[in-house]
């Protein structure tokens, strides 16, 4: 599943930002060093990223999951959560550490985990930053598989959480 090389217009995942498209190959020079790079738009961060094509690989950087990935994740979303008894701040660097992974899978079981329904306590504040970190990284990957906006990806993806 490795790709070496991306065309201008590829939409990718970058582990700890998540979506972007692939806006072209660049060289730059560094002094005597020559690095041709991927340069890569984040909308979602409003941010543009330069991965040398060397490190592309052992970055992390990856074309979109497949389709059947995605069912995955939406199948781990119906499960039941796994409440954990470990301290917050332990939990909560295990979530972060799901969500840069860039792994749909994982980030789907942070989000099944964070979720509170109507009739479940309010979560804390630092819970509800790193749900909806997750739910808005594993929708913009859904989004941009189903080729939906995010808007509506969000929706689907609350109609699955609240269905479990």
């Amino acid at each position: 599943m490795a790709q070496d090389t991306y065309d201008a217009g590829d939409i990718v995942v970058y582990p700890t930002h998540g979506v972007g498209e692939v806006k072209g190959i660049e060289t730059q020079d560094l002094g005597d060093l020559s690095v041709e790079v991927i340069v890569i738009q984040f909308d979602s961060e409003r941010m543009t990223l330069r991965v040398p094509t060397n490190k592309a690989q052992q970055s992390g950087l990856r074309p979109l999951s497949s389709k059947k990935v995605m069912d995955s994740a939406i199948t781990t979303l119906r499960g039941r959560a796994k409440v954990r008894r470990t301290m917050w701040s332990r939990r909560a660097q295990e979530y972060e550490a799901k969500i840069n992974s860039g792994d749909p899978i994982s980030i789907a079981e942070v989000v099944r985990d964070l979720h509170r329904g109507a009739e479940q306590p309010e979560q804390s504040f630092s819970e509800r930053q790193i749900y909806q970190s997750a739910l808005a990284r594993l929708t913009r990957e859904f989004a941009a598989i189903e080729k939906i906006d995010e808007e509506s990806a969000t929706e689907k993806l609350e109609t699955v959480l609240r269905a479990a």
